[in-house]
């Protein structure tokens, strides 16, 4: 079994126990039960969250009024087909407060795992950030605080391990969007006392798997995927091609759905986060949360397929 030095003793899982929480979480989830969500397991805190969740960039960044309808409908379903992790920024212009505001009229704030970023530099700066944050969300205590792209962690973490200690966030990681991020993200992984991990990863950007997800087993870290379609390009690549056949053995209708398990499929993937607001779309990606994953042989061949 592998270990590292200096790991977290509330955290620090071999890869071995790391796997078989996975698998028994994921079990748990219902493997096969066709509208059970699959659930995966926070390494930290064994609190267990699905496989699908709702980023909000672009498309909860809306102003009051009927621009809001369709986004109700999209977090109440969300909710109700058992969607839990719901994930934000102040990057995202007016995405936190729909966010909140909408939990809020839904009575879901109890339900949802929220999780938000720091975005800015300075400690007094990230925390004014922070709480303009939990009031926008409308929430006491955060379920995740994450460093935005990097901005400052060494400042925001040391802010983060102190609300953590006083209960007012409950996980704390890190995020970043790009390959070229990948070494200082290796080394905060590697350093800090994290929670959680989010990252790029899909089918046309591998490149977190080759250290950063094995890295994430080993430290005992949670991972959030974004850019599941590499911002569209999945869908250009197959545009005009039919579905294969083959795609019904992981319980695939669509080609969003052949795309999110195969990121689902990798043990180290704790929750990929599509953004959408669109009902159809919602209830799209998260048919890709229930029912069975591909093995290796399978995932191979929808690499191959799109790759």
């Amino acid at each position: 079994m592998s270990s590292w030095p200096g790991a977290r003793s509330d955290a620090g899982l071999s890869r071995r126990a790391f796997l078989a929480l996975m698998a028994a979480s994921t079990a748990a989830g219902g493997a096969g039960a066709s509208e059970t969500p699959i659930l995966r397991a926070i390494p930290s805190s064994k609190e267990t969250l699905p496989v699908i969740g709702l980023g909000t960039w672009q498309t909860f960044d809306v102003a009051d009024g009927a621009t809001r309808g369709p986004l109700r409908h999209v977090l109440r379903r969300f909710a109700e087909v058992g969607g839990r992790v719901v994930d934000s920024s102040p990057m995202y212009g007016r995405a936190e407060r729909v966010v909140g505001d909408l939990a809020a009229e839904l009575g879901l704030r109890d339900t949802l795992f929220v999780a938000t970023k720091v975005w800015t530099s300075g400690r007094d700066a990230g925390i004014v950030q922070m709480e303009e944050s939990r009031r926008r969300l409308r929430t006491p205590r955060l379920d995740l605080m994450q460093v935005h792209n990097l901005v400052d962690w060494r400042t925001h973490l040391r802010t983060l391990a102190e609300w953590k200690r006083a209960g007012r966030v409950r996980h704390v990681g890190v995020t970043h969007y790009a390959v070229s991020a990948y070494p200082e993200l290796e080394q905060v992984m590697k350093s800090e006392p994290l929670d959680f991990v989010q990252l790029n990863y899909s089918v046309a950007e591998r490149e977190a798997e080759r250290r950063l997800l094995p890295l994430a087993i080993d430290r005992g870290l949670a991972v959030l995927v974004n850019r599941p379609f590499a911002e569209g390009a999945l869908f250009r690549r197959v545009r005009g091609q039919a579905l294969p056949p083959w795609a019904a053995e992981a319980g695939c209708r669509t080609w969003a759905q052949l795309f999110l398990k195969w990121i689902v499929a990798h043990p180290a993937v704790t929750c990929v986060i599509p953004a959408t607001s669109r009902p159809d779309h919602l209830e799209d990606n998260m048919q890709a949360g229930v029912g069975r994953v591909p093995d290796a042989a399978l995932r191979d061949r929808i690499a191959k397929l799109v790759g």
